[in-house]
Formats: structure tokens, sequence, C-alpha cells
């Protein structure tokens, strides 16, 4: 009903029924060729999906006392509204509509958040998806039942953080999970980034410039354009759109990584000779801080090693802009290093880059954007084409060169593969030839 009322689609409607949810579950799948489940641990509620997930439809028997003792144990006034099957008038005991049309977020009574602890996390999620204010009294909740999201199941935290960062509004969830001590118990990793200095060649500190590579990750979702991408916009949108994980496109997953990408940093931060900050590490130790914070989540292991990766290689770009012009096999040294996750570890390296604004920010900011270019590029081109038919097999070669296959192989044939995109071999001859070089000079 509050989707409705605010003219928003919706592909998720929650039905109470009178007698047993799971005929009416049943009998629905049955009609609309969909899939009916039970939900665990969800009060005996059933769940219908669509065909393809195009919808979903949640159904639990009314409490006794009816359908208003049943809006009376929902969370927020704007979700304690219902109208019959049939027709007719809305019910809308808890003042919902009103709520609605003020903008305003009113948990429905004092016990609400109480009485599930993931409400707390939920208030920020709906305020900043809906563009709600959280009135006084439910942020107080918010703030005085933080604590108890330690009792919740990780997976449905996940779940709401995920819409958290997922928002238009990603930075004022953010700063409401702060201010009310979410962030605290659901992301602690985040608060020792807080005051953590940097090099002169940034401006802000860790903490401030990881919300600011977020906010360039949210702007190269946007507008790849205006972040140097002119000639890139379209194969950059249709990237970031395909399906990652976790009910996440890439450009959701994206969004972790700069969240995570420097994790790392406090517990990595030295200080050398003249004073200069420096990080030594922190890529590999965000790496594994990372894993260990989605885990901890239950994230997919698809998240796990995409945030991680991406996390691992978000440093490599930089360290090649003084290289430039890169040859043919730094390219592949670099597309094979990041693989298979080439164009989000230099998207992330992009958004990394422009936030990183301290002395000789801009000639910086246009090198690596260059080189960034080119990579992308080249990472796309690669990702169309696909892995490439091997000019010769390791079994093949193995017999060529009289050998029993072992550990040998894998480099010899990394090696003709870069050989191969570098344009120095064409044909299975060539590869064969390089190949018993390559051997020789080994042994």
């Amino acid at each position: 009903m509050r989707d409705h009322l605010l003219g928003r689609e919706t592909d998720d409607l929650d039905i109470a029924v009178e007698g047993d949810p799971r005929a009416a579950a049943r009998a629905i799948g049955k009609a609309t060729d969909g899939a009916s489940f039970q939900l665990s641990g969800a009060h005996g509620a059933w769940r219908v999906v669509g065909p393809g997930h195009a919808w979903h439809v949640d159904l639990v028997a009314l409490r006794e006392g009816g359908i208003e003792a049943d809006l009376a144990q929902r969370d927020f006034t704007i979700n304690a509204m219902a109208e019959p099957l049939g027709g007719g008038e809305l019910l809308d005991p808890h003042g919902g509509r009103e709520d609605l049309a003020a903008r305003r977020l009113r948990m429905v009574g004092p016990a609400a958040l109480d009485e599930d602890p993931l409400r707390t996390l939920r208030a920020v999620r709906q305020a900043v998806e809906l563009d709600l204010e959280i009135e006084p009294r439910t942020l107080a909740a918010v703030e005085e039942h933080a604590g108890g999201l330690t009792r919740v199941a990780p997976e449905r935290v996940y779940g709401e953080l995920k819409r958290v960062v997922g928002a238009d509004d990603v930075r004022r969830g953010l700063a409401l999970m702060d201010a009310h001590g979410l962030t605290a118990v659901v992301l602690p990793e985040l608060l020792p980034l807080r005051g953590v200095e940097q090099s002169v060649y940034h401006h802000a500190d860790v903490h401030e410039h990881t919300l600011q590579v977020l906010d360039a990750v949210v702007g190269l979702e946007r507008d790849p354009a205006a972040y140097g991408l002119e000639e890139l916009v379209e194969p950059v949108r249709a990237w970031l759109e395909q399906p990652l994980a976790d009910e996440l496109t890439r450009a959701g997953g994206l969004r972790w990584a700069a969240l995570l990408h420097d994790v790392a940093k406090p517990q990595t931060k030295i200080e050398r000779a003249g004073g200069v900050v420096g990080f030594p590490g922190h890529d590999e130790a965000g790496a594994d801080q990372a894993r260990r914070i989605l885990r901890r989540l239950r994230a997919s292991q698809r998240m796990v090693d995409y945030v991680a990766a991406l996390t691992r290689d978000h440093l490599r770009l930089g360290f090649l802009v003084h290289q430039r012009p890169l040859s043919a096999r730094e390219v592949w040294r670099y597309l094979r290093a990041t693989a298979p996750y080439s164009p989000d570890v230099t998207l992330l390296t992009v958004a990394d880059r422009v936030a990183t604004r301290g002395r000789k920010a801009e000639p910086a900011i246009a090198a690596h954007l260059e080189l960034a270019r080119e990579l992308l590029a080249a990472a796309f081109a690669s990702a169309a084409a696909g892995p490439p038919v091997p000019l010769v097999r390791g079994d093949e070669l193995a017999r060529e060169l009289d050998a029993s296959p072992g550990p040998w192989l894998g480099p010899v044939l990394a090696q003709l593969e870069e050989d191969r995109y570098a344009g120095e071999i064409a044909t299975r001859e060539e590869a064969l030839r390089r190949a018993r070089e390559i051997v020789s000079q080994r042994r």
C-alpha cells in the first residue's frame, strides 16, 4: 500500500489470510506457474515467486484479533496499512498515509524495534530509499536498540545493508548508521578509518577518502563521461549493469569494493623519514579483511572473491602510470593479473584516483585516466572476445616436446599466451618453436 500511494511500481506483495497460508500460496503458485515455499523462521509465512523471479508474494496467517492486530505488529506506520483484496477502503489505523505525505518515518509503537532489532537498520534503509526523515522518537529508538543487531541473523543484516549501500543517497544512509550506533555493530571496521591522515597527495583522511571513492563509483554509474571515459560510456554502463552476485549488479559490487578497498590502512600505517606517511601492504591485508567482513555477513563466495580481488588489485594501475606508453606485453600482464575482473578493477582505480586531490592532483589524475582508458578498452575487448583457442594444448605440447605433463607446463603456456598477445607468434608451428626455446632456456 505504501508503494501504491507513492505511485511506485512494486513486485512485492504481502497478504494476510484467514486460515492456512500454505494452501493459499500453493493455489497462487499453481495458477501462475510460480514456485511456493515456506520462509524459514518467519512465523509460518509462505512465499510465492513468479516465473523468472518477476514478482513475489508473501502470505501469513492473520493474527488473533484480525487485521488490526496484524497491523499493530508492523514496524513503521507507512508499512501498517492494508486494503481488502476484493477492494474497499484503506485501513490505516496508525496514520501511515499522513506520515507518507509528510515524508516521515515513524514506528508503529514503542516496542516495534525491540521486537525485531533489524528494524533499526531497516529504518535507515527505508529513509534513504524513499527519501523520508526519521522522526525523533523513532531515531532515538534506533540508537537505543542498535546493539540488538548482534542477535539478528547475518543474512538478514546483509540484506538490509546491501540496500543501504545500493541506495541513491548512500552517503546519507552511512551517515545515519554512523550517528546512531549501527555502523559500530554491523561494519565496525569502518570506524578506525576516521582521523587516519594520509600523505600530501591526499586531501582527506582515510574515512572521508573512502566515502569520496564511493561517491565517484556512484558517479561512474550515472555518467562515465564525467570521469574522463567519454569514448567508453556504453561499454562501461553495459558492464556495470551485468548481474554479479547476491542480487547485485557489478555496479553494486563495485560500491562494496569502494567501501572496503582501504579498510586495512589503519593497521598498516607507517611514517618514513621526513614524516612521509605510507601504508605498505594495505592492498593484500585489505583483501583478507574484506573476505572476513563479507563472510561474517554470509555473502556469497562470488561476492567475497570479487570484493577481495578488487581490493587486492586496486593499486596495480597506479604503479604502471609512470611506465607509459605500455607495450602489448605489459597490457597483457595487467589483464592477466586482474582477470576475471579487469574492467571492474580499472573502474575502481578511476574512482580512487579522482577522489585523491592533494598535491599535484590534476596532472596525476589526467595521466591515470589516460592509462585507464587504454586498459579499459583492452579489458572490454578481451571480455568480448572470450578465452582464445590456444595455438597448442598442454597435452599436445608435452607430447611434441617428448616430456611428461607437470608443473612446468603452466608457465610455458602462459608465456605463449603473452607472446601471442604481443603479436610475436600466430600459428601452431610458431608456438611449438617458441615453446622449445622457452624450455631450453629454463634448463
